[in-house]
C-alpha cells in the first residue's frame, strides 16, 4: 500500500524504499562534494601529464566550482518546473558523462570544457536532490533524520575525497579519480528510475539571463586574475577580461532588478545579517580553496609525500572540523553566532598567517599540522553558524532561496579567491625566481651556465624554494581574507537572539 506523498501531489514509497531513495539522494551528494577535494590530491599528477602551469591549474578548480556556485540556483528551479525526479536523472546522467570525458582528457582544454560539464550537472542534480528528499519524506521527525544524514555526506565528503583521491592517483592514475563517478552515476541513474517517483510541476519562470551573465561575468573575472599572474596587470587580454566581467556582472544587477523570478532575490542583502553572513562566507571559502590547493602542491612537490601520504594528511583537519562544528552547536543558543562567527575567522587566519612561515626545511609534524588544525577548528564554527544565520528571520517560503545563495557564495568565493592567490603565488615565485637566477649565475660552474641559457630550468632544489616562496606569499593573502572576514563579523553582525531561539525551536538559555 502507498501513501500520499507530503509536497508531490503524487506517491511515495513505504519506508524500504524510502531508505533505498534516501541511500541514492545521499550517493549523489557524496559524489558532487567529493569532487571537489579528491581533484586536490591528483592536481601535481595532472599538470605533468597534461602540461599545465601552476596559474593554469587553478582552472582544474575553478571550471567546476565556477559553472557549479554560479548555476546552483538555475538547477533548484529547473527541478520546480520541469519536475525534480526529471532534472535529478538529467543532471546525474551529465555529470556522469562529463566524468568519463575528464577521464579520457588529452589536452587540457579538454578536461576544463569536461570539469565545466561537470559543474552543470552537479548543479542541477544537487539542489534536486535536497527537493526531492522533502518531496519523499514526510514533515517533521522522518524528514529531519533524512536531512541529517544528506548534510552528514555534506560534511564528510570532503575528507573521503582526500583519502580516496590518494588511494586511487597511488594504485591505479589520475584518471581514475573521474572514472570512478561512472558505475556509481549509472547505478543512481537506474535506482532512481526504480525506487524515486516524479514531483509535481509548479508554474515559475527560468531567470537564464541572470544565471548566464552571472557565471560567464565570474569567470572573465576569474581568468583576468590568473591571466594578470602570468602576464602582468597591463597585458590587453588581461583588460579586456576585466572589463568583460564588469559589464556582464553590471547587467546581472540590472537583470536581477528587473525580473519577476529572479535567480537571486536581491532583497535577501537588505538584512545585514544576512548579507554580513554571504561576505564572510565569500571571503574564507576564498581563503580555503587556496589552503588545500597550495597544501596539495607544497607537501607533494617539496615534502615529496606520495598522493596516498597527502590525502591522509589532510584527515585531521576534517576530524576537527567535525569536532569543532559540535561544539558550536552547543554554543551558539548560549552565546548566539556573532561570537562564535568572530572566534572562527580569526582562528582561521591565524592558522593561515602561521601557514605563511612555510619554507624548503618545513616538516609536516614541525610546519604544517598544527596551523592547519587551528584553521580547520575555525572553519567548524564558521559552518554552522554561517549555515544558522542564513536561513534565521526568512520567511519558510524564501528559506530554499537563502541556503542557496550562501551555496552559492560558498563555490563562487572560491573561485574568485583561488584566481586571486594564484596571482598573488605568481607573482612571489616570480620575484624570487628573478633572484635566484641572479645568485645563481654568479656562483654557478661555466657548465651549469651554459645548461642553464639551453634550458632556462633552475636546479630542483631552487625550483622548490621559488615554489615554496609564491605558496607562502599566497597565504599572507589568505590570511588577509580569513582577517576581514572576522571584521565583517565584528561589525554587520547583530545577534538576534529571538530569531535565533525561533529557527532552532529551543527558549533562550539563562
Amino acid at each position: 500500500m502507498r501513501r500520499q506523498g507530503p509536497d508531490a501531489g503524487g506517491t511515495t514509497p513505504e519506508n524500504g524504499s524510502k531508505q533505498v531513495a534516501l541511500l541514492v539522494l545521499a550517493s549523489l551528494q557524496l559524489m558532487v562534494v567529493l569532487d571537489i577535494t579528491i581533484v586536490n590530491i591528483a592536481l601535481p599528477h595532472i599538470q605533468t601529464a597534461l602540461d599545465f602551469t601552476t596559474a593554469n591549474l587553478a582552472w582544474v578548480i575553478n571550471a567546476y566550482t565556477l559553472t557549479f556556485g554560479g548555476l546552483l540556483l538555475l538547477g533548484g528551479r529547473s527541478g520546480d518546473i520541469l519536475g525534480r525526479r526529471r532534472m535529478f536523472l538529467f543532471g546525474v546522467s551529465l555529470f556522469t558523462l562529463a566524468s568519463l570525458l575528464c577521464g579520457v582528457s588529452q589536452a587540457p582544454w579538454q578536461l576544463l570544457a569536461a570539469r565545466a560539464l561537470q559543474g552543470i550537472g552537479g548543479a542541477v542534480a544537487s539542489p534536486t536532490a535536497l527537493a526531492l528528499i522533502a518531496t519523499i519524506f514526510e514533515e517533521g521527525r522522518e524528514r529531519n533524520r533524512a536531512f541529517a544524514v544528506f548534510a552528514g555526506v555534506s560534511a564528510g565528503g570532503g575528507a573521503i575525497g582526500l583519502l580516496g583521491g590518494g588511494i586511487l592517483v597511488e594504485w591505479l592514475t589520475w584518471r581514475w579519480i573521474f572514472f570512478v563517478n561512472v558505475p556509481i552515476g549509472l547505478l543512481i541513474v537506474l535506482a532512481t528510475l526504480r525506487y524515486i517517483r516524479e514531483s509535481e510541476r509548479r508554474p515559475g519562470r527560468f531567470d537564464a539571463a541572470g544565471a548566464v551573465t552571472s557565471t560567464l561575468g565570474m569567470v572573465a573575472l576569474v581568468y583576468g586574475f590568473i591571466r594578470a599572474g602570468e602576464k602582468r596587470w597591463s597585458d590587453p587580454l588581461t583588460v579586456t577580461a576585466f572589463a568583460v566581467a564588469v559589464v556582464l556582472l553590471g547587467t546581472f544587477l540590472l537583470v536581477e532588478r528587473t525580473s519577476r523570478q529572479p535567480i537571486t532575490p536581491l532583497k535577501l542583502f537588505r538584512d545585514r545579517n544576512r548579507a554580513g553572513t554571504y561576505a564572510i562566507m565569500l571571503c574564507l571559502a576564498a581563503a580555503m580553496f587556496g589552503m588545500f590547493f597550495f597544501l596539495t602542491l607544497f607537501v607533494q612537490d617539496v615534502l615529496g609525500f606520495s598522493p596516498l601520504q597527502a590525502g591522509l594528511a589532510f584527515l585531521p583537519v576534517s576530524a576537527v572540523i567535525a569536532v569543532s562544528a559540535g561544539i558550536a552547536s552547543q554554543l551558539l543558543p548560549r552565546t548566539g553566532p556573532k561570537i562564535v562567527m568572530v572566534t572562527g575567522a580569526v582562528l582561521a587566519a591565524a592558522g593561515l598567517g602561521w601557514l605563511s612561515r612555510l619554507d624548503v626545511t618545513s616538516s609536516y609534524v614541525g610546519g604544517i599540522l598544527g596551523p592547519m588544525l587551528v584553521f580547520g577548528f575555525g572553519m567548524g564554527f564558521e559552518f554552522v553558524s554561517l549555515t544558522l544565520m542564513a536561513v534565521s528571520n526568512v520567511a519558510e517560503k524564501e528559506s530554499g532561496a537563502a541556503s542557496g545563495v550562501l551555496n552559492a557564495t560558498q563555490q563562487v568565493g572560491g573561485s574568485l579567491g583561488l584566481s586571486i592567490l594564484v596571482t598573488i603565488f605568481s607573482t612571489g615565485s616570480r620575484n624570487k625566481a628573478e633572484d635566484l637566477v641572479r645568485s645563481f649565475l654568479t656562483t654557478a660552474t661555466p657548465e651549469e651556465r651554459r645548461r642553464f641559457r639551453q634550458t632556462g630550468a633552475l636546479p630542483p632544489e631552487l625550483r622548490e624554494q621559488t615554489l615554496a616562496a609564491g605558496i607562502t606569499s599566497a597565504f599572507v593573502a589568505a590570511a588577509l581574507m580569513a582577517a576581514l572576514a572576522a571584521l565583517v563579523a565584528v561589525l554587520v553582525i547583530q545577534t538576534r537572539a529571538a530569531d535565533l531561539h525561533r529557527f532552532q525551536g529551543k527558549a533562550p538559555a539563562a
